[in-house]
C-alpha cells in the first residue's frame, strides 16, 4: 500500500466508524465508514483499483435512503469501473459538479434502513430491503411527462453511474429503489440478483411487439452466468424455451439446472466476429456455413425447425451478427452489453428483408424491478448464488469476472451480514 492509501485509510481520531462485519444501533449513522474505493490514479486491473479506505458517509437529501448495507451484489460494471474504462466515472461525476474524487460502486445491495430523507413516506427506519439499480431525477422533462424514466436523459445505474454504491458500509439511495427483501433468501442472496434479474426481466418483458412469450425459443448467451440463469428462469416462467449458449459441458449443465432445455458449445464454432464483406463470396460462404450450423444445434435441442423469436445478447462484437442471422422473421435481438466488444456488425440484408428488431436494453424501470422482485419473493425465481467473498475479497472478485472467469451464477460480498447464512427469517 503507498503512502498516500495509508493515509486515506487512517480514521480519524473521534470518528465513530465501526468495524467491517458490525452495526451501530440502528438509525444511529456513523460520520465515517468502511467502503472499498476506486481512485483515478488506480484505473486498471480490479484486483488493484479497489482499495479498503475510511471515507466520510453520504448524507441524504429529503427524497433519500441511507441503508447499512448487508451484502452487495457483484456486476460487470464495477470492472468498467475499476479500469476507468470506457467512462472515467469520476471524472464524470467531478463534471457534474459532485466534489467526489472517488467512486464507491455496488450496484445491487440487500440491507437495513437507518435513515430516511424528509420526504419519503412508506419506509421505515429498521426495514429489510433490497434495492434496484435504475436511478433518475423526478424533475426531469421526460419523466414528468410519464414516460419510461429509464430512457430519461438523467438515467443512470446506481453504483456505477452514481456514487456511494453497495461496496461500503452505507449506501445512499432514491426512495422507489427501495424495495422488501424475500424473507426466506439470506442476505448473501438476497443481495445477489437485482440487477441482472431486473435487466433480464426488461429485455424479455420491456419491448412491446417483441416480449417473451408461451413456446417462444428463446436464445440466452452466457447460460451459465448470473444474467444468464435470471433469463432461462423468466423465459420458462412464461412458457418460452430458453437455449443456453456456454463453454463446456459442466456450464451446460449448470444452465439447465436454471431452466434451459438444452445447451450449445461455443467452442464448437469458429465463426465469431466480424464476418468477411460481401464481396469476398468465398468467406461469406464459409461464414454463414457456421452461422447456419449453430442455428441447426438449436433446432436439434428445440426438437423443431424453430428459430429464436427472441436473443438474449450482451457478448456484442463477438456474436451479434450470428445472433441476427438465427433469429426468426420478426424476431428481435436485445442486448444489455458488450463484453467481447462494442464494434458489433449487422448484415442489413437479413436485418430489413426479414424485419428483425435489434434493440438496446438498460437498467430497469420501477413496475419492471417490482414485479421481478415480486417473483423472487414467492420464491418462483431463485437468485443463483455462485458463490461469497469476503468485503476484502471485492476487488480480486471484479478481477475474476473481468477474467472470463465467474461463469457459475451470481457473486455476492459480505459487508455488515457476519456469515453467509445470516439474514433468513
Amino acid at each position: 500500500m503507498s503512502e498516500t492509501d495509508q493515509r486515506r485509510s487512517v480514521v480519524t481520531a473521534g470518528t465513530d466508524v465501526v468495524p467491517v462485519g458490525e452495526l451501530p444501533p440502528l438509525g444511529r449513522v456513523p460520520s465515517h465508514m468502511h467502503a472499498q474505493v476506486v481512485r483515478q490514479d488506480r484505473y486498471g486491473d480490479p484486483a488493484e483499483a479497489f482499495r479498503p479506505e475510511v471515507v466520510p458517509t453520504p448524507e441524504i437529501g429529503p427524497h433519500e435512503v441511507l441503508i447499512a448495507v448487508m451484502a452487495a451484489g457483484i456486476n460487470y460494471n464495477n470492472v468498467w469501473a475499476a479500469r476507468g474504462y470506457p467512462v472515467d466515472q469520476v471524472a464524470v461525476r467531478q463534471k457534474r459538479g459532485e466534489p467526489e474524487d472517488f467512486h464507491i460502486g455496488g450496484s445491487d445491495a440487500s440491507g437495513i434502513v437507518y435513515a430516511v430523507g424528509s420526504d419519503v413516506t412508506g419506509i421505515e427506519v429498521g426495514q429489510h430491503v433490497i434495492t434496484h439499480p435504475g436511478w433518475w431525477d423526478a424533475q426531469d422533462p421526460w419523466v414528468r411527462e410519464g414516460r419510461d424514466p429509464m430512457i430519461a436523459n438523467s438515467a443512470r445505474i446506481y453504483g456505477y453511474d452514481t456514487n456511494y454504491g453497495s461496496f461500503g458500509q452505507f449506501t445512499r439511495v432514491q426512495a422507489h429503489q427501495v424495495l422488501p427483501k424475500a424473507e426466506h433468501l439470506t442476505w448473501a442472496e438476497a443481495a445477489a440478483p437485482t440487477l441482472v434479474g431486473t435487466t433480464a426481466y426488461r429485455m424479455l418483458h420491456g419491448w412491446a411487439g417483441n416480449t417473451v412469450e408461451k413456446d417462444d425459443v428463446v436464445l440466452i448467451w452466457g447460460g451459465s452466468g448470473g444474467l444468464g440463469t435470471q433469463a432461462s428462469q423468466l423465459a420458462r416462467l412464461a412458457g418460452a424455451v430458453p437455449v443456453a449458449v456456454v463453454s463446456d459441458a459442466e456450464r451446460g449443465a449448470y444452465a439447465e439446472k436454471y431452466g434451459a432445455a438444452g445447451w450449445i458449445d461455443r467452442r464448437r464454432f469458429s465463426h465469431w466476429g466480424i464476418p468477411p464483406l460481401v464481396d469476398d463470396k468465398a468467406g461469406q460462404r464459409e461464414w454463414t456455413a457456421g452461422a447456419r450450423a449453430f442455428g441447426k444445434r438449436v433446432w436439434e435441442i428445440v426438437g423443431s425447425r424453430r428459430d429464436p423469436a427472441l436473443v438474449f445478447e450482451h457478448p456484442g462484437a463477438a456474436t451479434i451478427p450470428t445472433s441476427i442471422f438465427v433469429c426468426r422473421p420478426g424476431g428481435m435481438v436485445v442486448i444489455c452489453a458488450g463484453t467481447t466488444g462494442y464494434d458489433a456488425m449487422v448484415d442489413l440484408r437479413y436485418h430489413w428483408t426479414r424485419q428483425k428488431r435489434l434493440q438496446g436494453s438498460h437498467g430497469t424501470n420501477d413496475a419492471q424491478a417490482i414485479a421481478y422482485n415480486d417473483l423472487v419473493r414467492s420464491g418462483k425465481i431463485d437468485p443463483v448464488l455462485g458463490r461469497t467473498v469476503a468485503f476484502g475479497e471485492i476487488g480480486a472478485a471484479h478481477a475474476t469476472m473481468g477474467r472470463g472467469e465467474d461463469v457459475f451464477g451470481n457473486v455476492s460480498a459480505l459487508v455488515g451480514a457476519a456469515s453467509p447464512d445470516a439474514g433468513r427469517a
